[in-house]
């Protein structure tokens, strides 16, 4: 019998997201599955790491061919403890996600759901990050469950250039409206145009809350913001220490 790969789960929205709970179960389909994630929602994270207070491992499940846990880390923590501490061997892959919300473009310098990818791909583990543009916490993954199982086994099989993790962006469910296929892309010039609303807390003492716009400043048709608009899943070449 052909051995089952073992593949690593891992996200920044924390182990109770419906995303991450419905990319543990696709990857169920396919191998032996270790799910290590954040123990509450660590967005925006980056590459952080925890270096000032002790990691600590909850144990949620473990059984011959699903072991999940919970790590009061960053996503960063969640990959190097899960790799390096957890299992056995280095898993044949890493998969982060479903993010809710997109990481195309510069998003994915913030994205600790793709900071968990790059720390794998450091180590030679091959890595793909999933996200869809849907921010809801009941976000609806239907209609890409298969181009996530497809993409996973085709990395399985195929593997990676040394170096190179991937970037897969998906965009929102829409009744009647498919997804048209997937495309190789760039990654968009864009940025966020910070507003910080300044406002005083009970005991009048001055606080900022961050918000703004993601402002796009290419008018290419070949990145991914395009191909997110025109209803395209869109795949971005990532590599390690990029």
């Amino acid at each position: 019998m052909e051995k089952r790969p073992t593949i690593l789960v891992t996200n920044d929205d924390g182990y109770m997201a419906k995303g991450l709970q419905t990319l543990a179960s696709l990857m169920r389909q396919i191998g032996k599955v270790v799910v290590v994630s954040t123990e509450e929602v660590k967005s925006a994270q980056g590459h952080s790491m925890t270096i000032n207070e002790p990691l600590r491992v909850r144990t949620l499940e473990k059984h011959d061919d699903f072991e999940m846990y919970v790590l009061n880390g960053c996503p960063v923590d969640c990959a190097k403890v899960g790799f390096q501490m957890l299992m056995k061997e280095y898993p044949d892959i890493l998969v982060s996600g479903i993010n809710h919300g997109s990481n195309a473009s510069t998003n994915v310098i913030y994205s600790g759901t793709m900071a968990a990818v790059v720390e794998a791909c450091m180590d030679n583990i091959p890595a793909v990050g999933f996200s869809v543009e849907d921010y809801s916490h009941d976000a609806n993954f239907e209609h890409i469950e298969k181009y996530i199982l497809d993409i996973t086994r085709k990395v399985l099989r195929e593997g990676l250039p040394k170096g190179v993790c991937l970037n897969v962006n998906f965009p929102k469910y829409s009744e009647g409206n498919p997804i048209k296929g997937v495309k190789i892309c760039r990654q968009a010039k864009a940025r966020w145009k910070e507003v910080f609303d300044k406002r005083k807390d009970p005991h009048g003492r001055e606080y900022f809350w961050i918000g703004g716009d993601f402002i796009v400043e290419d008018e290419g048709t070949d990145t991914d913001i395009y191909a997110l608009k025109n209803n395209y899943a869109s795949i971005t070449i990532r590599l390690d220490g990029v």
